[in-house]
């Protein structure tokens, strides 16, 4: 009876010790062994080799952090769920992790500033590094950071305090949906954007507005959408409840869930789209290309933001010395069917 092995849900784990034991070397051996290490023979190592797959072995990553002072982890901060832009983020950023042998914690952050006890949490996993895709880095989270050595790099905000950011450059690409908007004969212009005020949309409504003024044009109406489907889709009822001439000829939403919820609002309202009114948006989620939408949009260059966001992470993992850096992508206009050229000759402006 001895001999029957216990079931393996009572098997204890295998150890670098367990290994030792069963091989007749010294734990020391067993390690470098596993290790690759050429002042251990050929033969010895093939034999520990084939006794740690026998029995399951995988490295300790406790015992590491402990005796190495890293986890290999790092961590992501992500926003709200029901965005689609951060379900993007984190494919992309599982994806390219997972290329380079990075280990991924992810934090579930949610929209507004990174709370104390968010950056606590990191500190407890003993992550090696963050990415932070949403939330702003309050000055007190960036200092329990910082004060740990744990570097942070925003991806797809723009760094405040202390940290490396990479992203979008929103202002540019909010003057260009404003310079389309203006060449294609629009003249009443309407800009749906978010509560929480963040940098990003703050960012795309002061490139919109910028190129505007430039152009004598200005805005006729600002409405709330609040980060989400359902603020756009509210915007667009107040627009629909306009008279026709007070409405819009052109409508901005800095996101395109937001304008999404727009787009639906109007359409279900019996305003047409693009018809009576243009509507543009910025990020170019998969969603927007459906033909229900076929959003005009401004698209992210989400691969390469995380790639750069990774690379500046790994850098200041290696040397914390390194300064904080800030790099900012060019996004790329996307001319779908949501625009229309508007004909001034036959076409009062009201």
């Amino acid at each position: 009876m001895n001999d029957v092995p216990p079931p393996a849900a009572f098997r204890q784990r295998a150890t670098i010790v367990t290994l030792s034991r069963l091989a007749g070397v010294a734990p020391s051996t067993i390690s470098r062994a596993l290790k690759g290490d050429t002042r251990i023979s050929a033969e010895t190592r093939a034999r520990i080799a084939t006794l740690a797959q026998e029995l399951g072995y995988t490295p300790n990553a406790l015992a590491r952090t402990l005796s190495s002072g890293r986890s290999g982890l790092i961590g992501l901060v992500l926003g709200p769920s029901t965005h689609p832009i951060y379900t993007e983020i984190l494919h992309e950023t599982v994806a390219q992790a997972g290329e380079r042998g990075m280990r991924m914690l992810m934090i579930h952050a949610g929209a507004g500033p990174i709370e104390d006890k968010t950056a606590e949490a990191l500190l407890q996993y003993k992550v090696d590094g963050c990415l932070i895709t949403s939330a702003e880095l309050s000055s007190r989270a960036a200092h329990i950071c910082s004060a740990n050595g744990v570097p942070v790099v925003m991806v797809n905000r723009v760094a405040r305090e202390h940290s490396s950011a990479v992203a979008c450059d929103n202002r540019a690409g909010g003057g260009e949906l404003a310079a389309l908007l203006i060449a294609h004969g629009h003249r009443r212009f309407g800009l749906v954007n978010t509560s929480n005020r963040t940098s990003t949309a703050l960012e795309r409504e002061q490139g919109f507005v910028e190129h505007l003024e430039k152009a004598g044009q200005k805005l006729m109406l600002r409405l709330d959408g609040q980060s989400t489907y359902d603020g756009g889709f509210e915007a667009g009822r107040q627009i629909v409840a306009l008279p026709a001439r007070r409405r819009p000829d052109a409508i901005f939403a800095v996101s395109d869930i937001i304008g999404m919820g727009v787009l639906d609002a109007l359409r279900l309202g019996g305003v047409r789209v693009p018809q009576d009114i243009s509507v543009v948006a910025f990020d170019d989620i998969p969603q927007a290309a459906w033909p229900i939408y076929d959003l005009t949009t401004v698209a992210q260059p989400l691969g390469a933001m995380v790639r750069r966001g990774l690379d500046l992470l790994a850098a200041r993992m290696t040397d914390p010395g390194l300064p904080d850096e800030t790099v900012t992508l060019r996004g790329k206009l996307i001319v779908r069917g949501s625009v229309r050229v508007i004909d001034r000759n036959s076409v009062p402006i009201a």
